[in-house]
């Protein structure tokens, strides 16, 4: 040791106490901060590779075109965002919901679009105060899980379109629903929110008992499934829901997006466990 001491810091008096002075490390860089995440912003990206929103084609949903000569009802308009599309091409549109609030946003929003005609509908749609066959294009989404007759719902949509009118409708897809059901709170499967799960198969025998044909059935959304089975553990409120765990998913679900082989995960997914199952339909005529 004497040896190594001499070696290291020069001659040392026999018995006398070396010193030596601990060198600070270096404190290791604060990580950056995340960048700010929106998980909406996601979700609409999600939303457009599934075949949503597509402006050049003015496809609200991919199959289901808008143009201005339509008469659209959007049954369960909610804030609109549906309307909003067909308003922008043109098309004379009819919001209905049972919430009289969401109805005077959506007029609202559309007077800033050049939709010919704009008409809002308070009710519950039992019935719709509207003429038979008015309508060439009906959009009902996410509302069907909310009635407390499906048949009477559904036989009044059906009413209001005129023969071959276009249908898109779409429920909470079953697989997800189940699992929500375990983490939830017990409201959101109660009155006025989700009072049924609408099994895969029981939802086209509904569209077809209507007189509808099914056009075809798809699947969309795992990114939503997975954020809202997490947006019940962070206790967020829905108006502001940023949260290191939330904002982590959507980033996470960015990442698989931009990613070279992302496109086939995120179809695979979708396909596993979707947060919506959408049905295209038309009327005979």
């Amino acid at each position: 040791m004497r040896d190594l001491i001499k070696r290291l810091f020069g001659s040392v008096k026999p018995d006398a106490a070396v010193q030596v002075m601990p060198v600070a490390e270096a404190a290791p860089p604060a990580p950056a901060p995340a960048a700010a995440v929106d998980s909406f912003h996601i979700g609409l990206r999600d939303a457009l590779a599934s075949g949503w929103y597509l402006q050049e084609s003015d496809e609200l949903y991919r199959g289901f075109a808008i143009n201005a000569e339509d008469v659209v009802l959007d049954a369960g308009c909610g804030d609109g965002g549906n309307s909003l599309f067909c308003g922008h091409r043109g098309a004379h549109v009819i919001v209905a919901d049972i919430d009289a609030g969401k109805v005077e946003f959506t007029k609202q929003r559309l007077t800033e679009t050049r939709a010919r005609i704009v008409q809002g509908l308070v009710g519950d749609a039992n019935p719709f105060l509207l003429e038979d066959g008015i309508a060439s294009k009906v959009i009902c989404m996410e509302v069907l899980e909310h009635v407390d007759d499906t048949a009477q719902f559904l036989g009044e949509l059906v009413r209001v379109g005129k023969a071959g009118a276009h249908y898109l409708l779409s429920v909470p897809d079953p697989v997800q629903e189940h699992i929500q059901k375990k983490v939830a709170p017990a409201s959101h499967f109660e009155k006025p929110n989700h009072i049924r799960i609408i099994e895969r198969e029981q939802f086209e025998k509904m569209v077809t008992d209507a007189g509808l044909i099914v056009e075809r059935h798809d699947y969309y959304g795992f990114y939503w499934s997975v954020w809202w089975l997490l947006f019940w553990v962070c206790k967020v409120d829905l108006s502001n829901a940023h949260h290191p765990l939330l904002d982590s998913w959507a980033r996470t679900w960015e990442l698989l997006m931009d990613s070279p082989n992302g496109e086939q995960v995120r179809k695979a997914l979708n396909d596993f466990m979707p947060k919506s199952q959408i049905i295209i339909a038309r009327k005979p005529g």
